[in-house]
């Protein structure tokens, strides 16, 4: 039950950041959490910040900006500015 709960809150945070990002919010596995034209958003709602590797990854899968309601590494942040990616403290 609590994973179930844990799911829901993760969604609704994923549904208020596309909004506030002015993004259509998608979801889902292989998906991006939201789209605005073209660009592909990520959403992050962890306890840890997001890590380089995790840019990395999301890179691959074309995301364009990430929200992070934790923050980021440094790391992370190096990785993104090579990588173009525009990153949002959530």
């Amino acid at each position: 039950m609590f994973v179930r709960e844990s799911q829901k809150k993760a969604q609704s945070y994923e549904k208020t950041q596309a909004s506030k990002h002015r993004g259509k919010h998608i979801g889902g596995p292989g998906e991006p959490d939201y789209t605005r034209g073209k660009v592909k958003g990520e959403v992050k709602r962890w306890k840890r910040p997001v890590d380089s590797g995790v840019i990395k990854k999301l890179a691959g899968k074309g995301a364009k900006e990430v929200v992070s309601k934790s923050g980021f590494t440094g790391p992370a942040k190096e990785e993104a500015k090579r990588r173009q990616i525009k990153l949002i403290g959530g």
